[in-house]
C-alpha cells in the first residue's frame, strides 16, 4: 500500500484487522441464519456470537496452512468450545472474502464521495469570489478570447458533479455480497442465508455469481476512481500552468502550517506547485491500476485466483490515492493565491489583440465581407503582435474600417466586460446562483 499517502478513515478501510473483522462479522451472520433454519441450535449460534478473533493464533495456523480463511476459521475457533464445528457452514472462502471486499469498497466510495463534495464547495466559493474578475482564456496555450476567472473553478465543479453521479452509481453495483457456496449453486447454504446476511450487512445479494462476485464490479470500482483522478489531475494541471513564472496569475498556498515551505535546496526564491505536481503523479498511478482491474475480468471456468494478488494491490491503493489527493487539492483550491492584477496585465500583453473577434464581427454586420473582414483584422493583429503596436490604435486609424464602423463604436467594442456579460447565466445554469424569476426575465450585462 501507499503508506505515506494513507489517511487515517481510509487507512482504517483497508487495514488488515479490518478485514478480518468484517470476515469475523460475516462468519456470525451466517452462524445466526442457519440458526434461523434450525440447523445450527440457537443456544451454539449465541455462543458463536461472542467468538473473537487472535491475530497470533492467525500467524501461528497460517505458517502452517498457507491458507488465509482456514488460518482465520481456526484462529476464531480457539475463542469457542464444541460449537466451532459451526464456524464456516456450507460456505467457500469467497463467501466470506468477496463480500467483505465489498463492503470496504462501499465504505471506501463513501469517504471518497465526501472529498469531492468537500472540493465542491471549495471551488463553488472560489468561482463565486471570481465571477467578475477577467482573465485571458488560452487554446492551444496561446491567447484566445477573455473569460471570467471564476468559470475555471465553476467548471471544475460541474465535472465533479458528474463524477459524484458516476461514483453513486458504482457504490450501488459495488455494495453486492455473495453466499452461495463454492461454484454459486446454493447446494450447500441456501439463498434464504444470502438474503438473510446481506440485509444484516446492508447489500444486495448477488442475482447471480459462481464460486466470486464478478470482476466487472471490481473494474468499474478502479475505473471510476481513475476518471475521478484524471478530472483532479485536470484541476492541478490548470493550476500548474497558471502558476509558472511567465504566467503568475495563481500560486499553490505556500509557507502556512502543512504547506510546502520550501521550494528548492538550492534556488531560495523557487515557489513549485509541488501539490499540483502530487495530485498528478498519483493520477497516473491510478489509471495503471485501472488497465491491471480490466484485465481481472476474465477467469477461468467458475474462478481463479489470478485476481487475487493484484486486487490486494490495486483496491486498497486506488482507495487511498484518491482520498489523499481529494484532501490535497481541497487545501490548494481552498487556499491558492490569485493575482487579479497580473491577470489584466496578462490580458494587455499582445495590446488588445485579443479584441479581434469583435471587429470582424462588427464588419460583418457593417455590410463588410466575412473573408474580406477576416483578412483585414488579422493584417493589424499580426502587426500589433510582432511589431509591438497597439491593435486597437491600428484598427481605429484604418480608413477601410472606420468609413463602416465610426472610431466611437470601434473603441466601444474595446470593453472586456463584453465577453463576461453570460457569465452569471452560466452560473444559474450550473446552480452557483439562484434562477431568474420567470416574471423577471434574465438580462445580459452590456
Amino acid at each position: 500500500m501507499i503508506e505515506r499517502y494513507s489517511r487515517p478513515e481510509m487507512k482504517k478501510v483497508w487495514s488488515e484487522s479490518h478485514a478480518f473483522g468484517l470476515w469475523l462479522r460475516i462468519e456470525v451472520a451466517v452462524s445466526e441464519a442457519w440458526a434461523e433454519l434450525r440447523v445450527i441450535p440457537a443456544e451454539d449460534a449465541a455462543l458463536i456470537k461472542r467468538a473473537k478473533f487472535n491475530p497470533d493464533a492467525y500467524a501461528r495456523w497460517f505458517a502452517d496452512t498457507k491458507h488465509d480463511v482456514v488460518s482465520f476459521i481456526r484462529a476464531v475457533g480457539e475463542s469457542l468450545g464444541e460449537e466451532r464445528r459451526w464456524l464456516h457452514h456450507g460456505l467457500t472462502s469467497n463467501d466470506v472474502k468477496d463480500t467483505a471486499l465489498s463492503l470496504q469498497m462501499t465504505r471506501s466510495l463513501e469517504l471518497i464521495l465526501a472529498g469531492v463534495k468537500r472540493l465542491m464547495d471549495a471551488c463553488a466559493s472560489r468561482a463565486l469570489e471570481f465571477k467578475d474578475t477577467p482573465c485571458i482564456g488560452r487554446s492551444h496555450g496561446i491567447h484566445a478570447e477573455p473569460l471570467s476567472f471564476g468559470l475555471k473553478p465553476a467548471l471544475w465543479r460541474a465535472e465533479l458533479g458528474r463524477q459524484v453521479e458516476r461514483l453513486e452509481a458504482t457504490a450501488r453495483r459495488v455494495a453486492i455480497g455473495k453466499i452461495s457456496g463454492p461454484v454459486g449453486t446454493y447446494a450447500s447454504v441456501p439463498p434464504e442465508i444470502e438474503a438473510y446476511v446481506c440485509d444484516r450487512l446492508g447489500l444486495q445479494p448477488a442475482p447471480i455469481s459462481n464460486q466470486v462476485i464478478q470482476r466487472d464490479r471490481h473494474a468499474e470500482f478502479v475505473l471510476s476512481l481513475a476518471l475521478l483522478a484524471a478530472t483532479l489531475e485536470k484541476v492541478a494541471t490548470e493550476i500548474r500552468a497558471l502558476q509558472r513564472t511567465e504566467i503568475g496569475e495563481v500560486q499553490e498556498p505556500f509557507g502556512e502550517p502543512g504547506f510546502v515551505t520550501k521550494g528548492s535546496s538550492s534556488m531560495p526564491h523557487k515557489r513549485n506547485p509541488e501539490l499540483s505536481e502530487r495530485v498528478c503523479g498519483l493520477a497516473r498511478l491510478v489509471r495503471g491500476y485501472a488497465v491491471t482491474a480490466l484485465e481481472n475480468v476474465p477467469l477461468w471456468h467458475e474462478r481463479d485466483i489470478s485476481h487475487s494478488s493484484a486486487e490486494r494491490m490495486i483496491l486498497p491503493d486506488s482507495a487511498l490515492a484518491l482520498d489523499y489527493m481529494l484532501h490535497v487539492l481541497t487545501r490548494v483550491v481552498s487556499g491558492m493565491e490569485v493575482y487579479p492584477a497580473r491577470m489584466m496585465r496578462n490580458l494587455e500583453f499582445t495590446r488588445g489583440v485579443v479584441f479581434s473577434p469583435r471587429v470582424m464581427l462588427a464588419l460583418v454586420e457593417a455590410g463588410m465581407d466575412r473573408s474580406m473582414a477576416y483578412e483585414l483584422v488579422q493584417q493589424h493583429a499580426l502587426y500589433a503582435s510582432h511589431k509591438e503596436a497597439d491593435f486597437r490604435d491600428l484598427v481605429c486609424d484604418d480608413p477601410r474600417i472606420t468609413r463602416l464602423t465610426p472610431e466611437p463604436e470601434l473603441r466601444r467594442l474595446f470593453d472586456y466586460a463584453y465577453f463576461m456579460r453570460f457569465t452569471d447565466h452560466t452560473f444559474r445554469g450550473i446552480g452557483l446562483l439562484p434562477s431568474v424569476s420567470p416574471t423577471e426575465p434574465e438580462k445580459a450585462v452590456t
